[in-house]
């Protein structure tokens, strides 16, 4: 919590303003974004419901990736499929925004 404070005493006064505050033993922590991943690695969770709302604070190693839009799985299938390299799979791939069908085709064309 707040360091130099009393957890008993800091626990009283959230109950005295309504406040419940329960840890969350979590190993790991990702928020999915549109555009990347937060991953959030050896996390301190607390859920606080204050007054019926509920949140959560969490604390650890922050690390962003971004999103691909296909898997290894889908570039060995256009690999074999085109008999194309990895390279010009991926670049067609991602250039079609990772639809499988739609790259096979461009690159038999």
């Amino acid at each position: 919590m707040l360091p130099g404070i009393n957890p008993k005493m800091m626990k009283q006064a959230m109950k005295k303003m309504g406040m419940k505050q329960e840890d969350i033993d979590a190993s790991e922590v990702i928020i999915k974004c549109p555009d990347r991943e937060i991953v959030i690695r050896n996390p301190s969770v607390a859920k606080v419901d204050m007054m019926g709302q509920e949140n959560f604070q969490i604390s650890g190693d922050i690390e962003e990736r971004g999103l691909s839009k296909f898997t290894d799985e889908d570039v060995s299938t256009v690999v074999s499929q085109t008999s194309c390299s990895e390279e010009e799979a991926k670049n067609v791939l991602e250039r079609n925004e990772g639809d499988i069908a739609k790259s096979i085709l461009e690159l038999k064309q």
